[in-house]
């Protein structure tokens, strides 16, 4: 690692890959990133959504039942898959990069238990794009005691930080903000991985702004049970995973009997409860908000409705691409060994510079 910390520099071309739990594809961004003094900038020079093949979507699917031998090929097969769209996405694109920072698609995540795995083996990713890479960024986080995740606010306090609070709707409600000069945040509620499972009863991928829950009516024992849920007792750091939809969540929804338009709009209620609830505890101030959750102009209203702090959503490719972006640069404070993980953020019992990196031949 000292051949690599003697290579800093002030510019960088970075490539940032992210896959959500609601499977909307493969997010790549190509950023340029710059040190100016202690401040970081950056520029977008390329962004695209690599759609999942039906195929694609089931392996992902359905990889968390998988025995281990065959999530292991599975892990190597993602692997190589984001390599070669890589390779492909940065076709034509003559300037050197230096390096590619990998979230990869999280099939496992249980900190309590000591464990975390997120599917896109480094070294066949390395291979497949030759290309540096930083990989698998929430373990040591998981190994110090902490919940390896949200990882996103270091990019938040260094890329955004002239907003009071960085709200994420993708799978996941995740939301960060500066509290007596500490980078506190934590996962909220789910969003998308709801949202959309609602969603696909009625034959549609996700609810199109919100449409299909503006029609149902909320049933108020339903948002009452779902905000008695124990996580929401907890105190941070706190984070969600699927497990956790599957096995408290979702039960809870299954067991109203009630239009599904209605089940939708509980849901959202729900949400838009818990997403307000926290902001609120801090106090007023501005609000960036991305994901894809950001363009369910209905749950936006009604977060709106609940809360006097101001919600900015800001151009599509800042709304779709913020997290690939910020895992570049997670990426590259690992390349530089710098810290990109913050205890205060996730309990950890230190911060730490997180990520493995692969070099191939």
């Amino acid at each position: 690692m000292q051949k690599i910390a003697s290579m800093k520099k002030n510019e960088y071309l970075v490539v940032g890959m992210m896959s959500g739990t609601s499977l909307d594809g493969l997010d790549l961004v190509l950023c340029r990133f710059r040190k100016e003094g202690e401040n970081w900038q950056f520029r977008v020079e390329k962004a695209a959504t690599i759609e999942y093949t039906a195929e694609w979507k089931a392996r992902l699917n359905d990889a968390f039942g998988l025995s281990a031998p065959d999530l292991l090929q599975l892990h190597c097969h993602y692997g190589r898959f984001i390599g070669n769209n890589i390779s492909e996405f940065l076709s034509g694109f003559t300037e050197p990069v230096d390096l590619v920072a990998s979230h990869g698609h999280t099939v496992f995540h249980q900190p309590e238990q000591g464990f975390t795995f997120q599917l896109g083996e480094g070294s066949a990713l390395a291979s497949g794009c030759n290309l540096l890479t930083v990989s698998d960024f929430r373990t040591m986080d998981v190994a110090l005691g902490g919940q390896g995740a949200p990882l996103v606010p270091i990019g938040d306090e260094l890329l955004f930080g002239e907003y009071r609070y960085c709200l994420n709707l993708g799978g996941f409600a995740n939301v960060s903000t500066n509290k007596t000069g500490l980078r506190v945040a934590c996962d909220i509620c789910p969003v998308n991985i709801v949202a959309n499972n609602l969603a696909m009863r009625a034959g549609f991928e996700f609810d199109n702004e919100g449409e299909m829950g503006s029609r149902g009516d909320v049933e108020a024992s339903l948002v009452t049970a779902l905000n008695n849920l124990g996580f929401y007792s907890r105190k941070g750091p706190k984070s969600l995973g699927r497990e956790w939809v599957e096995n408290e969540f979702m039960p809870v929804i299954q067991s109203y009997n009630i239009p599904l338009e209605s089940l939708i709009r509980s849901a959202y209620e729900h949400m838009a409860v818990q997403i307000a609830a926290y902001v609120n505890e801090y106090g007023t101030g501005n609000m960036l908000v991305t994901g894809g959750g950001a363009f369910n102009t209905f749950l936006i209203g009604l977060i709106k409705s609940k809360t006097e702090v101001h919600l900015i959503i800001p151009d599509e490719g800042i709304v779709k691409f913020k997290e690939a972006i910020i895992f570049a640069f997670l990426g590259l404070l690992r390349y530089r060994e710098e810290i990109n993980c913050l205890a205060s953020v996730t309990g950890a019992s230190r911060n730490s510079s997180s990520g493995a990196i692969h070099i191939p031949a």
